[in-house]
């Protein structure tokens, strides 16, 4: 700012005053209290970055020239300052819910190619108060206990550590507090942002009701929705029905957090879609040892801890069932094999059954 004022920095330290007296005189210790960058939107240029961090609070104790004076603050940037607490003195964030969506998806048509979705996780867009918006989604539909395991697009992007930790965790904190955690880097908290970014993209606009809302990855809920179905029949599912509607679906959704190595594993080891193969024959064409195959499997069993923590008591009220309704051999042992290559009785071991094949070989 110059020494001698011109008319535009008058007028500003004018409209500084009048937004303080605001603030002040409605001594709302929440809004205070919350930092400037709260009050950014992903389309607001030229900001002051000197004070983003600042609470609304430590900003209006100081004078106007004393923060015009701060290095590397012009008058431009000052107006930003003044436009930001004007925002944080005329809105909430529920206010702001309707603009912030509509320009984070104009960003993101502008930002992505013509064939992705607008509505795609985009963190260069992220501010804390959408951050703060996707947080307040978590709490309205009272789901802070699920975990990020549970919810994620994928697992392959979510690191392991943080499977079980549950969404709760990160609710009281802002995007600038959970960026400061020891154990979370960027990679860890654009992890997280994606999980809460796909649950409000799910329930933003669905409204707290009495109605009861399943968060279950897709291929999964499919599963659940079949084996409902086929144990109210009166004769068993055919072993293509089988294959198709409950094996296929778990095996994609492996695919899609474990990667192609381990589901090409778990297909061998249930013959579905390719030959059946013993883990001996599966460790000579990898090139590792068997132990290692081993490994590699315990995975499935680590992917639907997280991803199906029903899943053991599903299958086996449904395996029960089918014996119940005289299903085939092929079909029981395909069954079997599916709930012990998913839900081991010992996890921490060789099941019974892979310490017999070892034994064996």
């Amino acid at each position: 700012m110059s020494l001698a004022p011109s008319a535009d920095d008058v007028k500003l330290a004018a409209t500084f005053e009048q937004v303080r007296e605001q603030l002040l005189a409605e001594n709302n210790p929440d809004r205070l209290s919350k930092p400037l960058a709260f009050w950014v939107l992903p389309d607001d240029r030229r900001l002051p970055l000197a004070f983003l961090a600042k609470t609304l609070d430590e900003l209006l104790a100081v004078r106007f020239v004393d923060l015009a004076g701060t290095s590397g603050v012009g008058q431009k940037k000052m107006a930003s300052l003044v436009m930001l607490l004007h925002r944080a003195a005329t809105q909430s964030p529920a206010e702001n819910q309707f603009m912030v969506a509509e320009t984070s998806a104009a960003l993101a048509r502008d930002a992505q190619p013509e064939n992705v979705d607008p509505a795609a996780f985009n963190p260069s867009i992220v501010s804390e108060l959408i951050w703060t918006q996707w947080k307040d989604t978590v709490r309205l539909h009272g789901i802070g206990n699920e975990k990020l395991g549970r919810l994620a697009p994928s697992l392959q992007s979510l690191p392991t550590v943080i499977w079980e930790t549950q969404l709760g965790f990160y609710l009281d904190q802002s995007l600038m507090e959970i960026r400061e955690l020891k154990t979370h880097g960027e990679k860890r908290v654009l992890a997280v942002m994606e999980v809460f970014h796909c649950v409000h993209r799910m329930l933003g606009a669905v409204a707290s009701t009495g109605l009861a809302i399943r968060l279950s990855p897709r291929q999964i809920a499919g599963v659940e929705d079949w084996m409902s179905e086929a144990k109210s029949q009166e004769s068993a599912p055919r072993h293509e029905e089988l294959v198709e509607k409950l094996c296929e679906p778990l095996l994609r959704q492996l695919e899609l957090d474990v990667g192609t190595t381990v589901c090409g594993l778990a297909r061998a080891r249930l013959g579905v879609g390719v030959p059946r193969k013993s883990v001996r024959e599966q460790s000579r064409e990898m090139g590792v040892t068997r132990a290692r195959v081993y490994q590699l499997l315990e995975d499935c069993h680590r992917t639907m801890s997280v991803r199906w923590p029903e899943g053991k008591r599903l299958l086996d009220e449904f395996a029960q069932r089918m014996d119940q309704l005289y299903s085939s051999a092929d079909s029981a042992n395909l069954l079997g094999s599916l709930r012990e290559l998913l839900f081991p009785l010992k996890f921490d071991s060789l099941t019974p059954h892979l310490l017999a094949e070892a034994g064996a070989e």
